[in-house]
Order: structure tokens, then sequence, then C-alpha cells
């Protein structure tokens, strides 16, 4: 006893005494940690400073607080924004046909893109004081979803110049000579911009862009001023062959000096107008058959006065984190619009196909087979919902969250890819044959490009997520990190001390609550709700706690190795996504009323993001280098074994069945998908088929009973089935005539379009009459 309490004694006092504890500890973890540190180039740590920590800090750090989360406003339309979407939008709708648009016309149609320049399709993020509209970024997303469901490269088209371009940084960093010159033009459509900065050399990392601006002096306007040689080579630039003022990105130098000491200023941008002495552009892509603009822009020692810098001549060399920061908006906007709306065709066009296409005399929506994929459709549809709007929600809070958004854009394209391979193999011959009735087959070549801009995803996930993550969402390590590097040892050491006993209190914290929550499968953790979703709030936020614990350990273990095992780090950056992704579930389940048929949604979406959890956690454990480290926290995240299972086949048939049927729910989900009234609209006319087949179910069920009553052969061909059954007075004429027009449009719906020999050859020229007729 009395040696206990010399050891405690001891401890104490090592640890109260400042002194002792800094020589005694301190020092030596201080010394190890800055061995370890991962090296951070300053365009990493622009990077990491850029944008903020929202709900994926409460998720990274162990005790997520849900009445925070349940505490954000719902995302909503204002009455003008609703007044735009139900007028300017729809009209703009009404006047696409994509077919034309991707396979005659190789672009938009002259009187769209006036209507697009005269409406302000262009100008949604500008403020009014300068002719914009200053639309949420809820709007900015919807009005997106919501064209990308009628045509891709439209939506495309108006996506670009409300998301990262010139319009957004001079918003955010233009001088104010800047803004008042430019605004007002990009407004008014009188130039549409495009912002450089992908490479042939420099995709993914745009720190190795070899672009570069050389400070000198030249003349401009007639006079010798002080700017910029500028050099690029740039590709894959949206609406450069039709830009009128390109965004620039590029490094800076100053080899004589001419603007101070630095020689290296780092990446700067410009605004540069296309017409420009020396620019390039004009050149078209033609990416994966889409007919949005997209190209190159080049040139070759163009001098631009310094003024041209966004932001100034005092705005040089800090480009790099401008782009970061305005990266969200492509990230946590534009992407995530394009994947829901993708997501919500897929399953308001497959639900209604799935009931009008029929095998072995069953609708193939019948079929379990076909149910599985419906239900994968349904349920991340609801989830892409859901993340969308909470995405759009944080940054109209004025949230620019860099992880959230990385992990929007990575989860939410490759759950849209996921959508429309399903869609595909269930729609078989339907949605591969291109024609005026195909509505999949646009989404199903536009889906790599969602993948692969904005960062593409591999990067994405394996770098970006738990990469910056893991340093932003923690709560001592950046801070940790900049004591580290802090000239001055003396006060590193000191802060570092501070930061250190807050450390192992909180890893200390983690270790005995992961333990306590495993051992008891987190069935005392609290949840703010009761009912049927309560045990998932208690799963997340023991799952919380897991990751808090994995993450301390290693980034303890592998240190500086920790960012070069990209397959563990990636697997934490999947825990993290998914716990981000099931939070945007629960928040839109409360948010929309704790609505009874979404249930099915919310158990599926919650099911996978805990299945998947717990196979990020398996991977990561099984990999881990340090054996012995990896099966003891392991024993104490999961000392009965890893049990999450993906969501039981009765709820992947009531989503199905959700899908299948018409009804407010099915309305709700789908609510972005765009039904036309035309009588040759793709969508409409499959729609109008499964509406009418749910109308005369009551009659096939007479059919039905009269076959089993033995009044009517069960094989009959469908004409001589309804003449049986009126001479038997089994129905009536009016019903026989309503089974016969609900024929016609179900074999509509199930028609493809078929070419006259040499039409195609012939498809991209004007003066060609195309005269398709449909089979079944």
């Amino acid at each position: 006893m009395s040696i206990l309490l010399i050891i405690i004694v001891v401890a104490a006092i090592i640890l109260g005494v400042t002194d002792i504890r800094r020589n005694l500890i301190t020092k030596p973890v201080f010394q190890v940690f800055k061995k370890i540190l991962p090296p951070m180039s300053s365009t990493e740590r622009e990077a990491m400073e850029a944008g903020s920590i929202w709900w994926e800090g409460e998720l990274f750090r162990g005790k997520p607080d849900w009445d925070t989360l349940h505490g954000y406003a719902k995302p909503a339309l204002s009455d003008e924004e609703q007044s735009f979407m139900d007028n300017q939008v729809e009209t703009l709708l009404a006047m696409l046909d994509d077919y034309k648009i991707v396979h005659e016309q190789k672009d938009l149609p002259k009187e769209v893109w006036d209507y697009l320049r005269k409406e302000g399709f262009f100008a949604m993020i500008i403020p009014k004081s300068f002719g914009g509209k200053e639309f949420s970024a809820i709007a900015n997303s919807t009005i997106v979803s919501r064209i990308s469901t009628r045509s891709l490269s439209a939506a495309v088209t108006v996506m670009v110049p409300n998301s990262l371009g010139p319009g957004e940084l001079l918003l955010h960093y233009g001088t104010q000579q800047q803004k008042d010159y430019w605004l007002p033009r990009l407004s008014d459509g009188t130039d549409v911009p495009c912002f450089a900065l992908t490479g042939p050399e420099a995709g993914s990392d745009a720190g190795a862009i070899p672009d570069e601006g050389i400070v000198c002096k030249g003349m401009h306007d007639g006079k010798e001023v002080l700017g910029l040689k500028l050099t690029w080579d740039k590709r894959y630039i949206t609406l450069a062959p039709v830009a009128t003022v390109l965004g620039l990105a590029f490094k800076m130098y100053d080899p004589e000096g001419l603007l101070g000491d630095q020689k290296e200023l780092g990446i700067t941008c410009a605004l540069i107008p296309v017409d420009h002495p020396g620019v390039e552009t004009g050149e078209r892509h033609f990416p994966v058959a889409m007919a949005f603009m997209n190209g190159t822009t080049r040139g070759k020692e163009v001098f631009i006065p310094l003024d041209w810098i966004i932001g100034g001549p005092d705005f040089a060399g800090r480009g790099w984190r401008m782009l970061v920061e305005c990266l969200s908006a492509g990230r946590g906007i534009s992407l995530p619009a394009l994947a829901t709306a993708n997501a919500q065709l897929c399953a308001r066009t497959t639900g209604a196909y799935s009931v009008a296409r029929k095998q072995f005399g069953l609708s193939i929506g019948k079929f379990e087979g076909v149910q599985e994929a419906m239900g994968r459709i349904g349920g991340l549809t609801y989830t892409l919902e859901a993340m969308r709007t909470m995405t759009a929600g944080a940054i109209d809070l004025g949230e620019s969250p860099s992880v959230v958004t990385a992990i929007a854009k990575y989860h939410m394209t490759e759950m849209s890819r996921e959508v429309i391979n399903d869609a595909m193999d269930i729609h078989a011959g339907k949605g591969v044959q291109l024609g005026p009735k195909n509505y999949l087959g646009h989404q199903y070549f536009g889906t790599p490009v969602a993948i692969t801009v904005e960062g593409a995803n591999i990067l994405t996930r394996n770098l970006m997520i738990f990469g910056q993550g893991a340093t932003r969402c923690h709560p001592y390590v950046f801070a940790e990190m900049e004591a580290a590097a802090n000239e001055d040892a003396e006060q590193g050491l000191k802060d570092f001390d501070g930061l250190l006993i807050k450390h192992v209190g909180f890893a200390a914290g983690n270790f005995f609550g992961s333990l306590w929550q495993g051992l008891t499968a987190g069935r005392f953790a609290s949840a703010p709700v009761s009912g049927e979703t309560a045990t998932y709030y208690k799963q997340l936020s023991r799952m919380s706690r897991g990751l808090a614990l994995c993450s301390d350990f290693s980034m303890l273990i592998l240190g500086g190795d920790l960012k070069r095992k990209e397959m563990i780090s990636a697997r934490l950056g999947d825990v993290l996504s998914q716990l981000y992704i099931a939070s945007a579930v629960l928040k839109r389940y409360e948010s929309d009323g704790r609505q009874v048929a979404d249930l099915p949604f919310v158990h599926y979406s919650m099911q996978r993001c805990l299945y998947k959890i717990g196979h990020a956690f398996d991977g990561f454990f099984q990999n881990f280098p340090n054996r012995l480290v990896a099966n003891v926290v392991k024993r104490v995240v999961f000392p009965w074994g890893i049990h999450y299972q993906m969501p039981q086949d009765d709820v992947t048939q009531h989503v199905s069945d959700s899908l299948m049927q018409p009804g407010v729910m099915r309305d709700r989900l789908t609510h972005l998908c765009y039904i036309g009234d035309k009588e040759d609209d793709p969508v409409g006319i499959v729609e109008r088929a499964f509406i009418a087949m749910h109308d005369v179910v009551p009659i096939e069920k007479k059919l039905l009973k009269a076959q089993k009553d033995g009044k009517l052969a069960r094989k009959l061909p469908f004409d001589k089935m309804l003449d049986a059954a009126l001479e038997q007075e089994i129905i009536s004429q009016h019903e026989a005539g309503q089974l016969k027009r609900t024929d016609t449009l179900r074999r509509n719906a199930l028609s493809v379009d078929d070419f006259q020999p040499g039409e195609l050859e012939n498809l991209g020229k004007k003066s060609q009459s195309t005269k398709k007729k449909s089979v079944a």
C-alpha cells in the first residue's frame, strides 16, 4: 500500500510540477514528435489552413453532439428562388432536347445560350448589387440538379460559372475595381468565364503546374508598366472554347527582384480577356460524347499588367489558398447536385420501367434479383438527397468545410455510379440503345466526368479526406504541429507542453470510452431521440470513439509515414465519411418530420453505412503494420467482433416496392426529376405508362379471377383475351378500351429507336431529316 502511495505521489509531482514535467516527459516527447512529424510543404500548409471545420470535427473527436446536428436549420428556397425554379428553370427545360444537343448540334442551341444569359443563369452566385441573383447554395444546387435530370450538358454549362471560376474568386478576393468592372458583365452575360487550372502535366496535383508568370516591365495601353510575362498550356477547361474572359492559375516568379527579395512567389490567379494578344482558345475536347463546351487554352510570353492578378498585386502568390477555399463550391454544390439528379432520374424511371417491363407474365420488379438492385437505387437516392441538402446547407451557414466537401464529392459521385449501373442493368437493351427515347444513356456517359473533375476520386479518397481530416479535425494535432515548427524552440516547447497534457487526456478518454462502448455494444450510449432510429445514434457515437482512438494510434505509430500509407489512411477516411453520410440521413429524417414512409429508406441507408464502417475498420486492423497495436485496438473497439451487416432482404424489398408505387413517397424521393408533358418526352412516356398500369390493376384482377375460375384461358393473346372477357361480360367496353390504351402506352415505354440505313452516318448534318420509328 505504501509503495502504491509513493508511486502516486511521484507521478503527481512529475505531472503536476511544470518544470519537472517538461524536462522528464514533454521535452523527450517533443523531440520524438518533431522526428515523426510529416514534412509539410507550403501548399500543404495552405490546404490545411484553408476552409473551416464543421460537423466533421464533432465526428472525428469521438463525442458528437447530436443536438448540434439537429440544430442546423433545414435548407429551404426563398420565395424568389422558388419562383425562379417554377418559371425560368421550367421554361429552360422545355427548350432542351438533349438528344439533338448531344448527337446533332454538339452544342446548346443559340436560343438556349441567349436565354441562359438573359435570365441570369450564369449569375446565381453574384450579388444583386452587381446585377446577379445572389441565390443561396441550396438554390444553386437545386437548380443544377433539376436541369441535370433533363440535360447533363446544359447542367454543366450552368454549373461552371457558378462554381470554381472568375465569379467566385472575384467575390472573395477581387479588388473593388475588378468587381465593379467584371461582375456586372458576368451577370448580364456580356462575358462568359472559364477557369484554367489543369494542364498536361498537372491534374489533381495542382501544385505541380509548370505554367509560369515572370515579373517584368512591358507595354500596356501605350505605357510601360510592371507586369507579368505569362506562358501556359491548359486542357480540360470547361467553357474555354466560348469564354470571353479567362481565369488563369500559374506559378509566379520575380527573378530580378522587382517586387522584393522573394524570387518564387507561388501560385497566383489572374483574369485575362480572351481577346488579349497572345491568348489562344477555341479548340474543343469531346468529353465522353457530351456536348458541353470543354477545351484548351495556351499562351506564350503573354504580357499582362500586375493589376490583372485577382486581388491585385497584394494577392501575388496566394492563389493556392484561394483555390482550395473556393473548391468547396464545386465539391459541395455542383458535383453533389449532378450525382443526386442522376439518382433521382434513375429511381423514377427504373421504378416505372420495372412495372412496365414483363417477363414470364410478371413485371420484372416482382423478381427478387431486380428488387435487390432497385433497393440499392432507392436507398442511395434517399442518401444522396440527404447529403446534398446538408452539405449545401453548411455552405449557406457560412462554412467552407473542405473535408466535408471532399467527402461529398467522392462518395456522392461513387454512389451515383452505383445507381446508374444498377439502372442500366435493369433497363438492359432499353438503356443501351441510344436515341430520343433513351433517358439513361447520356447520364451513363457523363458519370466519369463527375468522378474525374475537382480532384480525381482516387486522390480525394486516398489523400484528401483523412489526410486533411486527421490534422484539421483533431483538437490538438495541428496545434502541436505548429508548436513543433515554431522557430522559437522555447516557446514551441511551452505550447507543446500544454497541448500534450490535453492530448493525453483526450486519448485516454477515447481508449476507455471505446472499451466501455465495445463491451456493452453501445447499448448505454445516449441518443437524442427515441424510436427506431435511436440505436443508430448510439452506434455512430461508438464508431466515432473508435475512429478517434485509431487515428491517434495511427499518427503515433506511423508519424510522417501515414500519408504514404494511403490504403491505411483511406480506410480511416472511409469511417469518417460514413459517419458523415449517416449523420446526413438522420438529419434529413428529423428535418422532414420523421415520416413513417421514410423508415425503410433510413434503415437501408443506416445499415449500409454501419456495414461499410465495419468493413473499413476490419481492413484497417488487418493491414496496420504494427500487429500488436492493431490487435489491441481491435479488441478495445470490437471486443466481440464486427457484426454490422448490409440491409436485410425485407428492408430492401420495402424500398424497391416504394419505387414501384405511385404516391407521395415516390414523388418526394424524386422531386427534382423533370417529367415533360410533351408526347415525345422520354421520361414522360415511361411515367404515363406506369400510371396507366396502376390505374387498370382493378380491371386486371377481374381477368385474373376469371382465369382462376376457368372462365378465361390463361395463355390467350392479349386481344383475344379481351374479346373473350367482353363476350362473357367479365369487363365492360370502357374497361376494355382502358386496357388497350394502357397496353399501347406500355409498349411505347418499352420501345427503343432504330434508324434508316445511312441515317446515323449523316446524323450530324442539319439538312438530314431523321425519320425514326419505334420498335418494341
